[in-house]
């Protein structure tokens, strides 16, 4: 069988990732986060000192992308996927307000898109993949086999992403997550490169009053589930 593609998109902290893990783990593909790649760029930028008061230096980050080597590495005690900034561990520092704050300006650089999307469409050529992000079934796989477009209320996600940073042991307040989400949402539908957007053939899930439990068994009523399994 050809290798099958399932494309993931939707706003910031509607759940995507745990929900394509899921799917990924229960289907046996592997799970690719488009998010953490764009993250440790973002990282990179910060620890070279490329943003400079908010402003990314992007001829200077543009000029050193050759540097940034992202892998994903399966961690033996939790099971998880973590990602990996030129050999080093960054699962943890990438998900940090600062690296929030920036991530959505990195990913609207034109360069940045089109090195870590080669990147991704590579890794759909070789196997089955679980792939989520901002623009998967728009323009990284536009003939995915299966597109969902994943919403939920501000309320929740603000919620969902305090929720995640306290599990973590990090702190910020939930006006300041607020923000960085409305922030986010807008810079990812207005960007002139490969913004966010509805595919047209794309499967919509709101997820606000769901459970991890219930996407699935959403999910797994969807016509062409059958065809994955």
């Amino acid at each position: 069988m050809y290798p099958l593609i399932i494309a993931i998109d939707g706003f910031s902290s509607c759940g995507k990732s745990t929900f394509a893990k899921a799917i990924a783990k229960k289907l046996g593909y592997a799970y690719i986060d488009t998010g953490a790649m764009y993250r440790a760029v973002t990282l990179f930028a910060l620890q070279n000192e490329l943003i400079h008061s908010g402003v990314i230096d992007i001829p200077a980050l543009n000029n050193r992308l050759d540097e940034i080597q992202i892998t994903f590495r399966r961690n033996r005690e939790t099971g998880d996927n973590e990602t990996f900034l030129n050999g080093v561990c960054v699962e943890r520092d990438i998900r940090t307000i600062s690296v929030s704050d920036a991530v959505s300006e990195i990913a609207a650089i034109r360069e940045v898109r089109q090195k870590l999307v080669s990147l991704q469409q590579a890794m759909g050529k070789e196997k089955s993949i679980v792939m989520d992000g901002r623009d998967i079934g728009t323009n990284v796989f536009p003939d995915a086999d299966i597109k969902i477009f994943m919403t939920a209320s501000p309320e929740v996600r603000t919620q969902r992403r305090y929720d995640e940073l306290v599990q973590k042991g990090m702190s910020a307040s939930w006006d300041e997550i607020s923000q960085n989400l409305a922030k986010r949402d807008f810079i990812d539908q207005t960007r002139d490169e490969s913004p966010l957007r509805q595919a047209p053939d794309a499967i919509v899930l709101d997820n606000s009053n769901m459970t991890p439990d219930g996407q699935m068994a959403w999910f797994q009523k969807l016509s062409l589930y059958s065809d994955l399994s």
